[in-house]
């Protein structure tokens, strides 16, 4: 038997191997989701793997009329609809663990972006400027990091933060004391990381709770000297509050890997907003991540396909 699997969305084929290695599967490879040629491969496909760029809706699994499976080469599967995956016996897949040091090593760099002001810095030199006295910023060292979700990336961050010299409190409410204690990290309210933080990076997923989870209410419990670091999901900060309070000098700065809407649109109020860092959801985008996160759903794929075992679906517990 022959299981067909079709990948889109640029996915690294070579971390596709557990796959591409075998002979039982055949894997055709259409980068771009609204032709005809990836429709077509679609109708008769057992298997979609995607990045983030192609929206599996209800419509399009329809037109997988075979499929069996659908695998996000990432984390978040935003882009999925669970739902209708559900009601049509679809066993939805994603990569948690393989981009967890490139998304935590981007946290980082944002921090220490906006912290420094390096992008504005380096636009200036490149017009041949030279005013050092307008980037004067701030270190990291005897700061302190409040965290919003400390699961894999957000673990990450801290122990990173902590060998910066900062320390870290932490909400999250699924996080034991346990595993607070391991990570050297106090576990507070939302309020007070709010009120503690200096610096302020999200890691949670885009839910009903946590959607606008950072919004005007906590830009103006923060401090004026806070800096907020997002790169989870978009949707967790409210971007319009974010760029009135970055105008107002409410708080002192920002960086923000991802966004409501992707690529970020031409009026977004972000694109005016002062003291901001913006970078195009990069926090998977290493070649090591990229690689790994193909492995990691390629792998689950193989298994359900070829013995039926969907208990590492993320729907699960809906499929039966």
């Amino acid at each position: 038997m022959t299981y067909r699997v079709l990948v889109t969305d640029k996915v690294a084929l070579s971390g596709l191997h557990p796959i591409v290695d075998d002979e039982t599967f055949h894997v055709a490879s259409v980068d771009d989701s609204t032709t005809e040629e990836f429709m077509a491969a679609l109708a008769v496909a057992d298997a979609l793997i995607v990045r983030s760029a192609t929206k599996v809706t209800r419509d399009l699994m329809e037109r997988g009329t075979q499929l069996r499976a659908v695998g996000r080469a990432g984390v978040g599967v935003d882009n999925v609809d669970i739902v209708a995956a559900s009601e049509r016996g679809v066993a939805v897949f994603n990569a948690p663990g393989a981009n967890t040091i490139a998304a935590a090593e981007l946290t980082m760099a944002l921090l220490i972006s906006v912290a420094r002001k390096i992008p504005a810095a380096e636009a200036s030199v490149r017009r041949g400027e030279w005013d050092r006295a307008a980037f004067k910023g701030v270190e990291l060292r005897g700061k302190t990091l409040g965290l919003i979700g400390a699961g894999r990336i957000g673990g990450e961050v801290a122990l990173r933060c902590q060998a910066f010299g900062m320390g870290v409190v932490v909400y999250d409410p699924y996080l034991t004391e346990e595993r607070a204690d391991d990570l050297g990290v106090q576990l507070v309210t939302l309020d007070e990381v709010l009120d503690i933080g200096d610096f302020i990076s999200i890691h949670v997923p885009l839910t009903e709770e946590t959607r606008g989870i950072c919004g005007r209410d906590a830009f103006e419990r923060m401090k004026s000297t806070a800096f907020v670091v997002n790169a989870s999901r978009g949707g967790v900060v409210d971007e319009q509050a974010l760029a009135e309070a970055l105008s107002a000098g409410e708080i002192a700065g920002a960086a923000l890997d991802v966004f409501v809407d992707e690529p970020l649109q031409a009026d977004s109020p972000l694109r005016e907003a002062p003291n901001l860092v913006l970078t195009p959801h990069l926090g998977a985008s290493t070649a090591e991540a990229q690689v790994g996160v193909a492995t990691e759903v390629a792998e689950k794929i193989k298994v359900l396909l070829t013995t039926g075992d969907s208990s590492e679906a993320i729907n699960a517990g809906a499929l039966g």
